[in-house]
């Protein structure tokens, strides 16, 4: 009479056939093992980031339309830090205030108006790029891990491979006792590097299209308040 198989959770010690590998291999698992917890870090620290970009400029959008003043829209702007619809309004603003200033104290001719509105939509512009740069953040490390880790696993698995062979030939027997060890710690590798490079691919297309919402955001933004500047100021 045969006897039930064991599981093959219990036949299989992931962390015994990581850890317990040998040079290459070795390496290769704590990179990979280093890769996954970056990869968790990096998605944790995005999440927290872009959602209070997204919420602070929810809140920034509805002050504003609803304002009257841009003074007023500037002290709330300054409370919000992670909004970048709000620094590009702050950047606005000033640059804004150094054109008025510089009008009041000359002739405020037509050449002056439009060199002042110019400097405004540079300064937007400025922030829109220095906002964007911090929303994308981080996002060249998922796009690396994503991109490197699956090459870096395949490298260890060739490489348990090879040891397992290596195996065989000094030792002249082929049976399953003598390559089950180094082939299995050669395909955890395989599944480790899985472990941190699809995660990372899948967080790094789901920030990708969020950034692009708030790019899109900021855009619009810019177009908007320079027209309200054109409207009430030249």
């Amino acid at each position: 009479m045969l006897l039930p198989a064991p599981s093959l959770l219990a036949e299989i010690d992931i962390i015994h056939l990581l850890f317990g590998a040998k040079g290459l291999v070795l390496v290769v698992a704590i990179l990979l093992v280093i890769s996954i917890f970056t990869t968790i870090f990096v998605i944790l620290y995005k999440l927290i980031h872009i959602s209070q970009a997204q919420s602070q400029s929810i809140t920034f959008l509805d002050r504003f339309w609803e304002s009257k003043r841009l003074d007023d829209i500037y002290r709330v702007a300054e409370q919000l830090k992670y909004s970048p619809l709000a620094a590009m309004f702050r950047a606005g603003y000033i640059e804004l205030s150094k054109v008025k200033k510089g009008q009041n104290e000359s002739t405020g001719s037509m050449h002056e108006k439009m060199d002042g509105l110019e400097n405004i939509e540079r300064a937007l512009a400025r922030a829109k790029v220095s906002e964007t740069t911090k929303l994308e953040n981080l996002m060249p490390l998922l796009a690396t891990i994503g991109s490197a880790a699956p090459f870096v696993g395949l490298l260890g698995t060739v490489w348990g491979i090879m040891e397992a062979f290596s195996a065989i030939a000094a030792s002249g027997s082929a049976d399953l006792a003598t390559v089950s060890g180094p082939i299995a710690e050669a395909l955890v590798a395989t599944a480790t590097s899985l472990m941190s490079a699809i995660p990372a691919v899948m967080a790094y297309n789901y920030f990708n299209r969020r950034i692009k919402v708030l790019g899109a955001e900021m855009t619009t933004f810019g177009s908007d308040y320079t027209n309200i500047v054109k409207r009430h100021f030249f």
